[in-house]
């Protein structure tokens, strides 16, 4: 097993209110946020992850919530001098920060570049008031055009702008007038997915009437030929960017990547190649537990057992539009390919995936049935 690049992902929980879609881990604000609380026990949780560096800097950041834009620069000008200290940056470290355009203050970018923050990522979800009420977004049209302004005028490396489709009530007309209205914000990077219903969410309890399947299908291919046209290039299921600015942080998640996670309810990946190892971590999910003294910030941990790395591995990379190296698999996974042999041979007889000499490339029929070919590998 090799070593892949190292990332950081960072959680704050806070939001203003619980959206109705969200099955993120998020709690909505009483009162003031314990904003310099939070801080340290986000260095003290980095600081017991220390030993799984292993020699690695950091190849990204990425703070996600909850809303991480509820927090001041001054707090993240603190918490990355310290995060620096500790592992060291790679050159030309990426480092993202998720907002949502009704926190967004003006020159508050400007702030968490100075940070050292230099993309950001704005959830818009929607450039209609009907939808954003549905959706429980606490922004208008005019906070999300305004968040875009804020951050072309920043100085960020790059800024990215979520939207989402298949939205209640909505049709093929109203989601391309959405993600024109996007486009024409010229952001350099654009997350477009489709709403799903998740479960333990408000919309799994009470369903709103979503678009057809065959409107949901209409959509993504009128809006995946817009994006084109306007040089937006699709690197993965949901993202598509201008080039040179694709997000390094999600590629190293879709590349099998190692990252550690610290905040509540944080996400963790880590590869021990020494003991031929892949290690998962969650941290204690609620504010109040994971930020009590007297218990620890690791939840829960587990290694991921040989015959469920394939299943790991592909349901990341085969998000990719790029191929996968097969010399990555034993990489990263530990295994060879004989161990796989059977449900490869059937992928490609299927057409779901074709065989190169290095590298498997899933075909737009695969990308279409991507649930039942990464079922193959279960």
């Amino acid at each position: 097993m090799n070593l892949p690049p190292l990332s950081l992902y960072v959680h704050v929980p806070w939001c203003v209110q619980k959206c109705p879609y969200c099955d993120f881990n998020s709690h909505s604000q009483k009162g003031t946020i314990p904003e310099q609380e939070y801080i340290g026990h986000l260095l003290d949780d980095l600081k017991a992850d220390l030993h799984l560096i292993q020699g690695r800097k950091l190849h990204s950041i990425f703070v996600g919530g909850g809303t991480p834009s509820l927090l001041s620069g001054d707090a993240y000008v603190y918490l990355l001098e310290q995060i620096e200290a500790l592992i060291g940056f790679e050159d030309g470290i990426e480092i993202t920060l998720e907002a949502n355009p009704g926190t967004v203050e003006s020159d508050r970018f400007k702030h968490y570049v100075e940070a050292g923050i230099n993309r950001i990522s704005i959830g818009v979800q929607s450039l209609q008031s009907d939808k954003l009420k549905a959706l429980g977004r606490i922004h208008g049209e005019d906070e999300a055009l305004n968040a875009a302004a804020e951050a072309h005028d920043a100085g960020l490396n790059s800024f990215n702008m979520d939207l989402m489709h298949g939205l209640p009530n909505q049709s093929l007309e109203d989601a391309l007038s959405d993600l024109q209205k996007v486009i024409d914000l010229n952001p350099p990077h654009i997350s477009w997915y489709q709403l799903t219903i998740e479960p333990n969410t408000q919309f799994a309890s009470k369903p709103p009437k979503l678009p057809e399947d065959e409107t949901l299908w209409a959509i993504q291919e009128a809006g995946q030929t817009l994006l084109a046209e306007h040089g937006y290039q699709q690197y993965e299921i949901s993202g598509y960017a201008k080039p040179g600015y694709r997000c390094k942080h999600n590629l190293n998640y879709w590349r099998f990547g190692d990252y550690l996670g610290i905040g509540c309810g944080a996400h963790g990946k880590i590869t021990l190649p020494e003991k031929n190892e892949i290690l998962r971590t969650v941290k204690v999910k609620h504010p109040r537990g994971y930020m009590d003294l007297t218990k620890p910030y690791l939840y829960d941990s587990w290694k991921v057992a040989p015959e469920d790395r394939p299943f790991e591995f592909f349901m990341n990379t085969f998000r990719l539009l790029e191929p996968t190296s097969r010399a990555s698999f034993t990489a990263f996974t530990g295994l060879q390919e004989s161990d796989i042999q059977a449900p490869l041979q059937k992928a490609i007889a299927l057409g779901l995936i074709e065989e190169r000499p290095a590298s498997w490339f899933v075909t737009i029929k695969g990308h279409r049935y991507l649930n039942d070919l990464l079922e193959l590998f279960v």
